[in-house]
């Protein structure tokens, strides 16, 4: 049987902010190869459609409202809200087996819809507010971690992304160690396509978002050393975020300028060439539940240089898929830096390494078959209890005879089309 799944994600390709909505997609068109019959739940955006078909998936998309919310939580809350009415017009048309939700921001609307279509939820925890922000220290931070650990408990099965996130989750939500599946995150196949190609200097790189746990000012602070030793080195910082002018800050009242440079998000054909003619990729995270953009430099063949924390200790091996270094402490990974860039054997080792152990171990094929086991467990786990399509989507339909999904007629697929 194909397995019928909903998943509900706040952001979803070309609209996203960081790693989940690539993560999402990624993961949705893979189930559908794999025969499951997948409707993304996601939130609108310039340009996007109310319905879409992308590479097999059926994509709706909810717009939040335009109330001004004082903030993001109760953005959240509010998009949570039209997140449902979308679901509900989804749910007159189609069959669900199971639900995945992916992080807190989608919380209450997983459970609302787990109760009132006794649908089982599966749920992916990225990471935690606790993680994020080494702490609870405000009431917004905790009521985050209330959702987190609401949608915990109210999740058949839950995945995490490494073992490091598996123990965050079982510790500080005191889930039972075997509620949780582990499941790597995964590198698109365009990625092994890169071909190296060095710049003629040195060339440092960043990618991701410029939020302290990233640790991109700890880097900034590195390459004053760096330069010392090698002063034709510079620095590129891709990615935005609430440090970015901090940082720009910093990169003026250290003399960086002509060292520095920050150019924003970029899209997969910029990120490439980036990692193409870089010497050295670094993610100095002092938190990172996995490291989706590590993995991505791997895949091209980037030299990486890692903090030694959470899921990065995990896909990178010291001195053979790329170098650790500790976490917040700027003269490591200086002298990490500078190792990278003097040693032209070393670079071309874990490159060469690093592409084997992510094309080998990291592929969405493989990840989208373990997650679909995971649905299959749970579905087995009830099967004896319930009928797996609730009853009442079907009354539904009778009374509501007008078509939900035919504003999707001018996006290219039919009524239900997935």
């Amino acid at each position: 049987m194909s397995e019928r799944v909903l998943v509900l994600a706040w952001e979803y390709p070309p609209d996203h902010v960081g790693g989940l909505g690539r993560h999402v997609m990624h993961l949705s068109r893979e189930l559908v190869g794999l025969g499951a019959k997948v409707t993304v739940l996601t939130r609108t955006g310039p340009g996007k459609p109310d319905y879409w078909n992308d590479h097999g998936v059926s994509v709706v998309s909810a717009a939040p409202y335009n109330l001004s919310p004082p903030d993001f939580v109760t953005w959240a809350a509010e998009f949570n809200v039209s997140l449902l009415e979308e679901a509900i017009r989804t749910f007159r048309s189609d069959q669900f087996d199971v639900i995945h939700a992916h992080d807190w921001i989608v919380a209450p609307a997983a459970r609302a819809l787990k109760h009132a279509w006794g649908l089982p939820l599966v749920v992916t925890i990225h990471a935690t507010e606790c993680g994020r922000q080494h702490g609870l220290h405000t009431p917004m931070q905790r009521h985050i971690s209330e959702l987190e650990w609401w949608l915990c408990y109210e999740a058949w099965r839950i995945i995490g992304c490494s073992r490091y996130m598996k123990d965050e989750i079982c510790s500080t939500f005191s889930v039972p160690d075997d509620k949780v599946r582990v499941i790597p995150n995964g590198i698109a196949d365009g990625w092994f396509s890169v071909e190296r190609r060095p710049s003629p200097e040195p060339l440092v790189i960043y990618v991701g978002r410029l939020v302290p746990e990233k640790g991109p000012h700890i880097l900034v602070d590195a390459m004053s050393e760096v330069v010392m030793g090698f002063p034709k080195a510079r620095l590129v910082i891709a990615g935005g975020g609430p440090l970015e002018e901090e940082i720009r800050r910093q990169v003026w009242e250290s003399g960086l300028k002509r060292v520095v440079e920050l150019p924003g998000h970029l899209d997969d054909k910029g990120l490439k060439t980036l990692y193409s003619n870089a010497w050295a990729a670094c993610f100095p995270s002092s938190y990172e539940p996995f490291g989706i953009v590590a993995l991505e430099a791997m895949a091209t063949g980037a030299p990486c240089v890692v903090g030694n924390s959470g899921g990065l200790s995990e896909i990178v091996d010291h001195m053979s898929t790329g170098v650790k270094v500790t976490p917040n402490d700027p003269r490591s990974l200086a002298d990490a830096i500078r190792r990278l860039l003097g040693d032209s054997g070393l670079r071309d080792r874990l490159s060469t390494a690093a592409r084997l152990v992510a094309r080998t171990e990291y592929t969405w094929d493989d990840i989208a078959a373990r997650t679909l086991d995971v649905y299959r467990e749970v579905l087995d786990s009830i099967s004896g209890k319930r009928e797996r399509a609730h009853p009442i989507p079907a009354l539904l339909r009778e009374r509501h005879k007008t078509p939900v999904l035919s504003r999707a007629s001018g996006g290219g697929g039919e009524e239900g089309e997935s």
